[in-house]
């Protein structure tokens, strides 16, 4: 179709009362690709913006702007007619969007859920910009981000949150409108935004042993289809502490195993069901998960569902991220997915050299990543299951066991992991992840088995507990607490409270507060500081702060 003819049928679809409403870079823009199927010009007898507004992905000049248009985020399709829908973007310098510096329009299409993901380019690096979305006569709410710092900038100072696992049922997102009201450069979500679970029905349930009633209730049965995820995505990114967290600061997101099943791994899940099934389950969760976070379209899950989600990000000469996939790539877990102990066969699995927890390809894309001499101060990991190698004991049990979910069964790909770290001479390897529900802060060492083993700190990692998963928890008077601490002198705090983990990074000292809350239960609870621990810059290893 040529240029003349595209823009003639643009004009019959817009019809003359419409085409005045819509901008000329609209018309530049679709012009030479104009859906046949456009509903050119929307009307909303609801807001079509409930589930809010966020950024993620920040460079140095630009980031990825996020919305979804669903005026009745729960129904079939959220509520649209399911045709491509035209939605401009705005960026402004000032929260009062006093001069808008960049505007455009993108197509919000059916096939994405009526998603949009903008890849802004051309901004000024180092600082905040505002955005906002419009579609027919609705007007989104207004989110912050912010572009990196230049490559070879100094930065003196970076603070960001871990954050993670945020059951709907389990508690109020209380802790996300904390991490709303610190002044953050990111958020990192290591996993489980949602969950994938049935309906739990009215009555009580089980819950940290004791009889449990959710706060909220999902809707419909455990989710399989795209539909499914679509909506159970809708029910979370309805809430009002996490929109505001997603407006207040760009994100880095990955997923762990709830937002496809539980545990899962590369192409099996934990029921046995066929690879070739599972992946197609897997492919409805991966292109929901995209439709739902402000991703890069290199993250679009593509034929055969497979996603691009290890990625780097670098603040500057200060801080250097590695963001990795510890579930697309991995071995499946050893011993039926069970803890384990060391005088059992899943030990000699796990020592396996074949087993991996990240994929060849991912592992020697990290290990060529972490170089000493690449003028960055500080090295994070930022991944999603513990490095620390707990021994476990449960109850009365004299067992002691390790957890075959965690990098603890897959210890090869550990040492192979903290030995590169070792080799290389790094000082400044700092390890956040999440998934376990309480906070774990520990030193990463050598494995017993290895070598290398010395007693000498390789890295440290913080493990932030969940956002509301397990819901108000047993703080630390508990069996397990007690036998986890004698059995891991590694092991600087833990506590089965929920909450995040604030970093505070600069050129001297990575410091890191546990933050929690006592209930989740009850909303509106303040958050205070369980611990702080502090490692020093070239003198690896925790000092309490």
């Amino acid at each position: 179709m040529t240029t003349s003819n595209s823009r003639r049928r643009l004009l019959q679809l817009l019809g003359a009362g419409t085409v005045a409403s819509l901008t000329a870079p609209f018309l530049r823009a679709f012009a030479q690709d104009v859906p046949r199927n456009l509903l050119a010009n929307p009307r909303f007898d609801v807001d079509p913006f409930q589930l809010g507004v966020a950024s993620g992905e920040p460079s140095s000049d630009g980031f990825v702007l996020w919305s979804r248009l669903a005026p009745r985020p729960v129904e079939q399709g959220g509520g649209m007619v399911m045709r491509p829908t035209p939605v401009r973007w705005e960026i402004a310098d000032d929260a009062a969007f006093r001069r808008v510096l960049r505007s455009g329009d993108v197509l919000a299409r059916p096939e994405l859920a009526h998603s949009v993901h903008v890849e802004i380019e051309g901004l000024a690096p180092g600082r905040p910009y505002w955005y906002r979305f419009m579609a027919g006569d609705a007007v989104s709410p207004i989110g912050r981000s912010a572009t990196l710092p230049a490559a070879d900038a100094r930065v003196d100072r970076v603070r960001f949150a871990v954050a993670g696992c945020q059951h709907f049922g389990e508690g109020h997102y209380t802790a996300w409108r904390h991490i709303a009201e610190e002044p953050l450069d990111f958020v990192f979500h290591y996993g489980d935004y949602i969950y994938e679970g049935a309906d739990s029905g009215p009555g009580e349930r089980r819950l940290n042993g004791r009889p449990f009633t959710d706060l909220r209730r999902h809707i419909g049965g455990e989710i399989y289809s795209l539909d499914d995820y679509r909506r159970r995505y809708a029910q979370y990114r309805g809430d009002r502490d996490l929109q505001a967290a997603h407006a207040a600061a760009p994100w880095f997101v990955s997923f762990d195993d709830h937002e496809i099943d539980n545990n899962w791994a590369a192409d099996r899940d934990q029921d046995g069901t066929p690879p070739e099934l599972f992946l197609l389950r897997r492919a409805a969760g991966f292109q929901a998960f995209y439709e739902h976070m402000p991703l890069r379209l290199r993250s679009r899950p593509g034929v055969g569902g497979h996603m691009q989600m290890y990625r780097r990000a670098a603040w500057g000469d200060l801080l250097q991220a590695h963001f990795l996939d510890t579930r697309q790539y991995r071995s499946d877990q050893i011993d039926g997915d069970r803890d384990f102990t060391l005088d059992s066969p899943g030990a000699l699995q796990a020592r396996d050299p074949s087993r991996t927890m990240l994929g060849p390809q991912q592992e020697a894309w990290l290990h060529a990543g972490l170089r000493p001499n690449d003028g960055k101060r500080w090295h994070v990991l930022a991944h999603q299951v513990g490095m620390s190698n707990l021994a476990m004991r449960f109850g009365d049990d004299p067992a002691i066991k390790y957890s075959s979910d965690q990098w603890s069964g897959y210890l090869a790909a550990r040492r192979r992991l903290l030995g590169h770290i070792d080799d290389a001479g790094m000082k400044n390897v700092i390890s956040v992840c999440g998934d376990a529900h309480r906070h774990f802060t520990s030193d990463l060492l050598h494995d017993g088995d290895d070598p290398r083993a010395n007693g000498r700190v390789v890295a440290s990692e913080f493990l932030a507990t969940s956002i509301t998963s397990g819901s108000d928890g047993t703080g630390q008077d508990n069996d397990f607490h007690r036998h986890v601490t004698a059995l891991n002198p590694h092991l600087k705090a833990m506590t089965d409270r929920r909450g995040y983990v604030l970093c505070d990074v600069d050129r001297n000292h990575w410091r890191g507060e546990l933050k929690t809350l006592d209930r989740v239960m009850v909303p509106d609870q303040p958050v205070r500081t369980f611990a702080s621990f502090v490692v020093e810059n070239g003198h690896p290893g925790l000092q309490p702060a």
